[in-house]
């Protein structure tokens, strides 16, 4: 795989001639109007096996080999040159795909009003294939331990058609907000517990669910030992019952890190309970604060080499926003939120804008900023090729289990096709 981050004066055309593909390749994996100009900073997947790389001062065969896992003697023959041969700057190296890596991967898919849109139906469809878990997001739980339903449609009709299996998303919404009464409600009362696991059992195996998700957030942090034994119970008769049981979980980078968000949630019991877990590491940059990387390479770094110093790898799923967001500077706490949209939409904007992408080195994420009709700047944050690779190769360099996707519906194609090059993905039986 390649990533080409746009030039001035880069067209398909010369960018098609430089890799040895064609213009249309490039326009149908990146989902190009190939009448729209370019944006200076934009970073387009192209669809060769391997990659190419340039040259730059000081680089070896032996450094250049050790950055891309390869033996240097394999890369000069594969380059047909000498291992002794000096390197010049600007020469142009073909670099040979990595194996695959074999991965979980899930969506978290949300319907809105009460009703699941063409368009994320849609979605559902055309992302299916490359899933092992589709999520509707979400059964609630109610104060009696019934299960309030979000529609599905044909949700169970796409998952099957594509192998992947439903994760049925359980959680303590309520009036649209997570509810710390309701949860510590759910995780103190043994007869709300059973009702509702009665509940969630004949559900799961009415529909047709492979894996019970709970995702219960804001829990007072002294029913942190409740929601522990909740979970135990819920282990036992959901194992019982031939499914499979996961858990969301806050991203903390220690055990005994402060917040309303983050203190019931026992990395080290989760690890040891549930079949594997979902860190939701993004929302660093989020529509209530200042603008910045939703994502940050380094923050989602130590919150997951922090859970790997209580569960295993295997059990691990990389949360991912499929999402950025447009903030209107200055920032002013309590005052207008940031709007999300999609990858593809950041790049529509700054055509529209005429400005240039930028990319921050640092978070691994590209941003711009631009004045509105009204004289205000804006900055907006969001995921590209080049940001997402980056989260793949901490994946593949830690060896998780996998990646879970927030959420479904938010057009980011490259995403998919890098996702597709690099991994096995695994599916249900």
């Amino acid at each position: 795989m390649q990533i080409h981050v746009v030039s001035s004066g880069d067209t398909l055309y010369n960018i098609a001639r430089r890799y040895g593909t064609t213009v249309d390749a490039i326009a149908a994996v990146n989902e190009l109007n190939q009448a729209d100009p370019l944006v200076i900073g934009q970073a387009l997947y192209i669809p060769i096996i391997g990659e190419f790389y340039e040259v730059q001062q000081g680089d070896t065969l032996y450094s250049i080999g050790q950055r891309f896992g390869i033996d240097y003697r394999e890369l000069a023959r594969i380059n047909n040159i000498s291992v002794n041969t000096p390197l010049s700057v600007g020469t142009r190296l073909y670099i040979p795909q990595p194996d695959q890596q074999s991965i979980e991967v899930n969506a978290y898919i949300e319907p809105l009003g009460g009703n699941v849109s063409e368009a994320l139906e849609n979605a559902a469809e055309k992302n299916a294939p490359y899933l092992t878990y589709l999520a509707p997001f979400s059964y609630r739980v109610s104060r009696d331990g019934s299960l309030i339903a979000p529609p599905l449609n044909n949700f169970k009709t796409i998952a099957e058609q594509n192998n992947a299996g439903l994760m049925m998303v359980v959680t303590n919404l309520e009036g649209g907000e997570f509810s710390d009464t309701l949860g510590q409600l759910i995780v103190t009362n043994p007869e709300i517990q059973n009702t509702l696991l009665d509940n969630i059992i004949a559900t799961a195996q009415s529909v047709g669910f492979r894996d019970v998700h709970f995702d219960f957030e804001y829990l007072p942090p002294a029913n942190r030992e409740d929601y522990n034994q909740f979970l135990r119970k819920a282990k036992e008769r959901l194992s019982t019952a031939g499914l499979l049981m996961s858990t969301a979980l806050a991203p903390k980078t220690s055990a005994t890190q402060e917040g309303a968000w983050y203190e019931a949630h026992d990395y080290a019991a989760h690890g040891e309970i549930a079949d594997f877990v979902v860190l939701m590491t993004y929302e660093w940059g989020y529509s209530g604060g200042p603008a910045r990387a939703v994502s940050p390479i380094g923050p989602v770094r130590e919150v997951v080499e922090y859970a790997l110093t209580e569960m295993p790898a295997n059990k691990v799923m990389l949360g991912q926003n499929l999402y950025g967001y447009d903030w209107t500077l200055p920032y002013v706490a309590g005052g207008e939120y940031a709007k999300a949209l999609s990858p593809q939409q950041a790049i529509q904007l700054a055509r529209r804008e005429n400005v240039a992408i930028s990319y921050d080195e640092e978070a691994q994420a590209p941003f711009f900023r631009y004045f509105d009709d009204a004289g205000k700047e804006h900055e907006v944050w969001f995921e590209d090729a080049r940001s997402i690779l980056a989260k793949f190769n901490l994946i593949r360099e830690l060896d998780l289990r996998g990646i879970s996707y927030w959420k479904l519906g938010l057009a980011f194609p490259q995403n998919w096709q890098i996702l597709d090059a690099m991994f096995d993905i695994e599916k249900q039986d």
